[in-house]
């Protein structure tokens, strides 16, 4: 299927990105946002940003914000921004701006934008700007405070307003305004009393602030949060964009309610509003009913209901408004003077028109088709001169005028009052929308007479003529895009585009592009093909000289502004010399070793002119160290916190400028410091560059410990023999017969031993790991991998330490039970007290026995070859299979229980925690099953050299002949185990997963042979202590194992602890959200887990190879909730539906009391709550019916045997529909033999008595059971599709337990009254939530804008 390109730009989704710049300590805390198609490629993008933030493009990288450690996006990529993983349909992606190779993004050059062409300025008009203008000012090295990286203003010489995120609607109508000169020249005139008032909370005062800047500031671009702050809007307001017409009638109220007792007081409707007649003129004997109504703007209709051709005209939009309508018919209105319903012509006059007159464009409309929101793009030229006087009732006006009037008796449709001439697409109706007073001024609002503009206003001494200067036009679709404003400038007469913080010149044709539209006409489809592009909202003002207002000069501000620009100067000022010192401050990480805190961590910031010894006491006195160690015992040095590694220190260099050591102010360093601390009777040892940090642990072969780290210096340069002896003047070792092993990374261990290669070449760097160990054993002279040291450091990097919680057992469950620890003896529980033994018991019994196993395994082994010996001895446990019990007296070799060790594991435990990830990262929002993650049957390369290590010459053990001998010549004898890394092993985690074919893995192979034989892993278990965890101490028990053991190995070893064989107890993991997961993959290891995981033993059978987990839920059609949990069981592979039938039914009647005969139970697919195909008695699973691990499976209760033979048939639930009762009937199942449309029809017929040519159906929406109110069913779904098969479209029947609806035609829907339809509603409301399904089409809750004149909406306490 060819997907079908997207043709309208205005329903193509859009991505929203919000961008941090972090190359300077500013700009971190600002937000760059972005919202493009999603077909923008990454290459544009990286154009986009460059524009907005005002940087050449190439000097800047894109990184995620939430991946820091992903690499940063493609600048060259032609991939699209969904390609490449970003989300659109408003989600938010987060992005960082950073240096590009370590430096600062370059700023953009000042260019001339007066001789920029039609075409290029035609971006200055589009949603996204993109500047081709930059300034610059000074030097700075960093972009300013404002998403703006160019301090200087616009060479327009206006200034933009910063989009705070979705604010683009609040900025056009503020520049409107601003360049408004009757409404600025009024502002400014208003004086603010602090005294009466808080300046925060004022709208008025902040407005004034707002403009003052706007008229005299140098800044390109300033803050609108103050202005939002006076409206009472929180940071989430900044996220909601509003419909800007509906922000101008509420702003206009917040601004009449502040005002009142002021000259201001009638400034909105002296300035904005209009007066109109709302009529209805009888026919028959000429009365007239009527009443005034006052208006801010007029709502002009862009396309008629129903017609397929739009307005082509503002005047043809204004014509229409005014048309009358005929009463007549049904329509009748009732004459008060005739007494009777007579014909009669209703409409609208204007009376008289505002100064400032304001047009809407509604270019948002209902499709009642889709149920959804859409824009209209059809195409309405306006005129730049509008001549009004085609539409004022001249008689009107010259009569007397009072604001009574006579009931009409006719509905107010036509009626237009200003409340109603608001946002009309507006369906929340329960949403109070509009200013919000204070419980203390919650008074009625009186309303005043007002001053009309135009009550002398005569066609014989003006004319009736508007100039447009202001045009807000929005891009994009009914679910959100862009505003900006096109303003003429009543100064020069240029027209300018105010987009955000982007001002700049534009032309008249750039304005007749907005008219909106296509090249060509397409009809009725017109709008879907047009630009989405156009005017929105239009203002206009009477020509009259004598009331044309000019702006007011600075130099004529009245005092009060004067004094407020001063202010604002100052306050501009001292921001620029704040953002100079910024600039010069250097803010680097500073960590500090504290004798009582331990590591401490904070930011240090200080100017570059600094010098070193003053810097030191500020971090001295950040880090208080005041009291504890002298200032003289402290200095800064050079650090590396990633590597854990000091890279040098400043002898010497105490009066050296910060900028210079730091090498200049930069956004971040890729390196900290550190403020060393030393005792008074200490000397500070000398870092220089060049050396590099080695970590010494030493080892003890006879003690079987390894001891914690000595730091140690030394140079790339330097030979491993001058290497042991520096460590042998750190550790009193003897240098002639030390063994030094470098760990290069995880589990990666490397012999040193020829002399004269430097420890560059070994593969040092500048944070080094290596164990050391210096005695006279003859462990010297085997090949290392064969060696006690190798295997001991082998067992330190992959011992991890679990907590395994042991199952409750209730009494008498282990009264026969016996648990055979694999030798000559038992471990007998004792079943008379019902109890079982203890965890120590257990442990002490075991072990005792274990060791003199061990002992004698160990004699037994004395005439084999040295390597085998090795093996042998070591503390390595062989796990022999079961099935060599019975036959053989062979036993298990088990860990001595040395103290020692144990000790050295414990301290060991939280290194090797470090080493694993982070589980809870990794498993924080699993919801399913180990065994649903992944279907991979491949065994992974640590697996794969651990159980076919005959292959391998240096892996742990050989599952033939034990380890092999190496051969001499290796190159430097360096030998590097087989085990993957630490970052390998991160990405290429080991899950306990099924097999496809198997449910599981059984725990012998085919020929019977244990496939956990000849493995050589460590395994030791002891009590649990109540420090150790939450759970009871008792139950628990503390493994320390090697983590390449399988699962099936690991069960065997914990048998004797949990007290039933290994195939009768389950192995769950816990991950960090406490939800639990069965591990079932036998032969997997425990790679995956890291120290201190959770374990938890369950008793149950244990799955066999070909088993599967099944969860059972029965259905119940006809009940509320139609999906009920009934057991959890085990089918098989092979195993057909009856026999899993026969072995289910038991279960149900034990667990869940359903006596139920097998001829009256069926088994079908689940998916979700969906019943599927029905599964009949000899199909077989894996064959017939595909099944996996924790599969689900619904059963269903039959009223008679199952009619079900044959998989061609086909089983349809239906449900009759009754419009004359408005009720459901219940489900009814019909079985087809084939998916023919007649002989359903003939079937639901047979069983309805529907006469077949009556009969009309629909298939059901949504999931089972497909509900839907009865108040909407009749007309919303498809009744009676013209197919004649269920298989084609519209329907897609295809398989069992598809919901079908079936009415009788005839039958005509219940009449009901307002009343019954409200309680009906309620009642479908109600039944349909409970069931979780949805009532009607509910389009994304809008949150009402308004303005709060108290500061803030009032908190209730009750609400989330």
């Amino acid at each position: 299927r060819i997907p079908v390109p997207i043709q309208n730009a205005a329903e193509e989704p859009r991505v929203l990105c919000i961008i941090q710049d972090t190359t300077s300590a500013k700009t971190v805390n600002e937000r760059l946002t972005l919202n493009l198609p999603a077909s923008t490629t990454l290459s544009r993008l990286y154009e986009d940003v460059s524009h907005k933030a005002g940087y050449v493009n190439g000097t800047f990288d894109l990184a995620w914000g939430n991946m820091p450690d992903m690499a940063s996006l493609d600048h060259n990529s032609e991939m699209s921004l969904s390609e490449s993983g970003f989300e659109p349909g408003g989600k938010k992606n987060f992005l960082h701006l950073t240096d590009k190779d370590g430096e600062q993004p370059q700023i953009a050059s000042v260019t001339d934008s007066s001789g920029v062409d039609d075409s290029s300025q035609e971006r200055f008009i589009g949603p996204l700007p993109r500047e081709s203008t930059a300034g610059c000012s000074g030097d700075y090295s960093s972009p300013s405070y404002t998403y703006s990286s160019i301090l200087s203003k616009s060479d327009t010489g206006y200034v933009g307003l910063v989009n705070q995120a979705m604010t683009c609607y609040l900025n056009s109508l503020l520049q409107t305004l601003f360049m408004t000169p009757e409404f600025r020249n009024a502002l400014y005139n208003w004086e603010f009393e602090e005294s009466e008032e808080d300046p925060v909370t004022s709208i008025p005062y902040q407005l004034q602030r707002l403009f003052v800047l706007l008229q005299t500031s140098k800044k390109r671009a300033i803050e609108t949060t103050d202005v939002t702050r006076s409206f009472g809007w929180d940071s989430s307001e900044a996220w909601q964009q509003h419909d800007i017409q509906e922000l101008c009638r509420v702003m206009f109220d917040a601004l009449e309610q502040k005002w009142k007792q002021t000259e201001q007081a009638d400034l909105i409707n002296q300035l904005y509003q209009g007066k109109l007649k709302d009529y209805v003129h009888c026919l028959e004997c000429g009365y007239e009913s009527w009443r005034i109504d006052t208006y801010l703007d007029i709502p002009l209709v862009i396309r008629p209901f129903g017609a397929s051709q739009a307005y082509g005209s503002v005047e043809e939009a204004l014509q229409a408004f005014i048309q009358p309508e005929t009463l007549d018919g049904p329509n009748q209105y009732f004459c008060e003077r005739c007494k009777k319903k007579c014909d009669a012509r209703k409409g609208l006059r204007f009376l008289h028109f505002p100064y400032l007159l304001t047009l809407q464009l509604k270019r948002f409309d209902f499709d009642y088709t889709t149920m959804h929101r859409i824009k209209l793009n059809d195409r309405m030229t306006f005129p730049e001169e509008l001549d009004m006087s085609p539409f004022i009732d001249v008689e009107d006006e010259k009569s007397p005028q009072t604001e009574s009037c006579t009931d009409s008796g006719a509905e107010n449709e036509g009626s237009c009052h200003s409340d109603q001439m608001s946002n009309d697409f507006s369906t929340d109706d329960c949403v109070d929308e509009g200013i919000c007073l204070d419980s203390t001024g919650s008074t009625e609002r009186v309303l005043k007479p007002k001053v009309i503009i135009l009550t002398t206003l005569h066609t014989d001494i003006f004319d009736y003529s508007w100039k447009l200067f202001s045009v807000m036009v929005h891009s994009g679709s009914a679910a959100g895009g862009h505003y900006y404003a096109c303003i003429k400038s009543f100064s020069d007469g240029q027209w300018y585009s105010f987009n955000d913080q982007h001002v700049s010149k534009i032309t008249q044709d750039d304005i007749r592009k907005t008219y909106g539209g296509s090249s060509g006409s397409r009809g009725y489809y017109s709008s879907a093909f047009a630009s989405s592009t156009n005017a929105y909202m239009l203002i206009y003002r009477l020509k009259d000289p004598s009331r044309n207002a000019k702006y007011l000069a600075v130099d004529d501000f009245p005092e009060h502004i004067k004094s407020l620009v001063q202010k604002e100067k100052e306050s501009e000022e001292q921001e620029k010399r704040q953002r100079e010192i910024e600039r010069n401050t250097c803010k680097i990480k500073l960590f500090c070793m504290h004798p009582v805190r331990m590591m401490m961590e904070s930011k240090l910031e200080v100017h570059k002119d600094k010098s070193l010894r003053e810097a030191t006491e500020m971090a001295y006195k950040l880090m208080e160290l005041e009291g504890i160690v002298p200032l003289d015992c402290c200095r800064l040095v050079k650090y590396d916190e990633f590597h854990e590694y000091l890279e040098r220190s400043y002898e010497g260099e105490e009066d050296t400028l910060m900028g210079l050591l730091l090498g200049g102010v930069k956004s971040s360093y890729m390196f900290d410091l550190l403020l060393e601390t030393r005792r008074p009777e200490q000397v500070f040892q000398p870092y220089k560059p060049g050396e590099v940090m080695v970590k010494v642990h030493v080892v003890d072969l006879k003690s079987e410990a390894i001891a914690s780290p000595i730091s140690v210096r030394a140079y790339l340069n330097q030979t491993i023999t001058e290497f042991k002896q520096l460590i042998a003047q750190a550790t009193g070792l003897s240098a002639e017969t030390m063994r030094v092993v470098l760990e290069r990374c995880y589990n990666d261990l490397r012999l040193l031993y020829v002399p004269n290669k430097t420890l560059k070449a070994e593969g040092f760097f500048r944070s080094n790991k290596v164990f050391v160990e210096s005695s006279e054993s003859s462990d010297h002279q085997v090949a290392f991998t064969d060696s006690v040291l190798w295997k001991l450091l082998d067992r330190h990097g992959n011992t991890i330490r679990l907590l395994v919680l042991l199952p409750e057992q209730s009494p008498g469950t282990l009264a026969n039970r016996t648990q055979k620890v694999r030798g000559d003896s038992d471990v007998i529980f004792d079943g008379t007290k019902g109890n079982r033994k203890s965890v120590e018991a257990i442990l002490e019994e075991s072990t005792e026995k274990l060791k003199n196993l061990s002992l004698q395994q160990q004699q037994q082994g004395s005439s084999t070859s040295d390597s085998q010996k090795s093996s042998d001895a070591s503390d390595f446990e062989h796990i022999e299979s079961p099935t060599q019990e019975a036959d053989s007296n062979s036993s298990l070799c088990v860990a001595a229980d040395n103290r020692e060790l144990e000790n050295r594991i414990r301290a060991s435990a939280g290194s090797s925690g470090g080493a694993s990830s982070d589980q809870e990262n990794h498993f924080a929002c699993e919801e399913r099953s180990d065994s649903e993650v992944n279907n991979d049957r491949s065994t992974s390369s640590v697996d794969s050299d651990i159980l076919s290590s005959s292959h391998s010459s240096d892996t742990l053990c050989n599952a033939d002949s034990g380890p092999i001998q190496l051969a001499n010549g290796l190159d430097s004898h360096s030998i590097t185990s087989s085990r993957r890394s630490k970052a390998h092993e991160g990405k290429k985690e080991t899950w306990d997963t099924a097999e496809e074919d198997s449910g599981t893995d059984s725990e012998y192979d085919d020929n019977g042979k244990s496939k956990t034989e000849a493995q050589y892993l460590y395994f030791r278990a002891e009590p649990c202590s109540q420090e150790d965890t939450s759970w009871d101490a008792q139950k628990c028990l503390v493994v320390h194992v090697d983590k390449r053991i399988t699962l099936a190995a690991f069960k065997l070893n914990v048998e004797p602890y949990v007290g039933v064989t290994s195939t009768q107890f389950k192995v769950f993991r816990v991950y960090a959200n406490n939800q639990e997961f069965e591990s079932v993959r036998l032969n997997e290891t425990l790679s995956s887990f890291s120290d201190d995981n959770k374990i938890t033993i369950r008793l149950g059978r244990a799955l066999k190879k070909g088993e599967y987990r099944v969860k059972v839920y029965q259905l119940l059609v006809n009940e509320p909730e139609p999906c009920k949990f009934l057991v959890d069981t085990v089918f098989a592979k092979g195993m057909t539906v009856r026999q899993s039938k026969e072995e289910l039914l038991p279960q149900l009647k034990e667990q869940c009391k359903l006596d139920i005969s097998i001829d009256r139970v069926r088994l079908r697919k689940k998916t979700w709550k969906n019943p599927g195909t029905v599964f009949l008695d000899y199909h077989v699973y894996e064959e017939d019916i595909s099944i996996s691990s924790n599969w689900e499976v619904f059963l269903e209760v039959l009223n008679e045997p199952e009619k079900m033979k044959s998989m061609s048939e086909l089983a349809i639930l239906t449900r009759r529909w009754s419009p004359a009762t408005m009720k459901l009937g219940p489900f009814q199942e019909v079985i087809l033999e084939s998916s023919s449309v007649e002989e359903l029809k003939e079937k639901l017929s047979e069983m309805s008595s529907i006469p077949l040519e009556n009969l009309e159906f629909a298939k059901g929406r949504g999931t089972f059971p497909c509900d839907i109110s009865v108040l909407e069913i009749h007309q919303d779904l498809d009744w009676n599709p013209k197919v004649s098969t269920l298989n084609v479209w519209p329907l897609y029947i295809c398989d069992d337990g598809a919901v079908v609806f079936y009415r009788d035609s005839t039958e005509e829907p219940m009449e009901l009254s307002d009343d019954e339809r409200n309680e009906l509603m309620k009642k479908e409301s109600s039944r349909l939530l409970k069931t979780g399904h949805r009532v009607s089409y509910s389009p994304r809750k809008e949150k009402a804008l308004k303005i709060y004149l108290d500061g803030g909406p009032a908190k209730d306490p009750g609400q989330d």
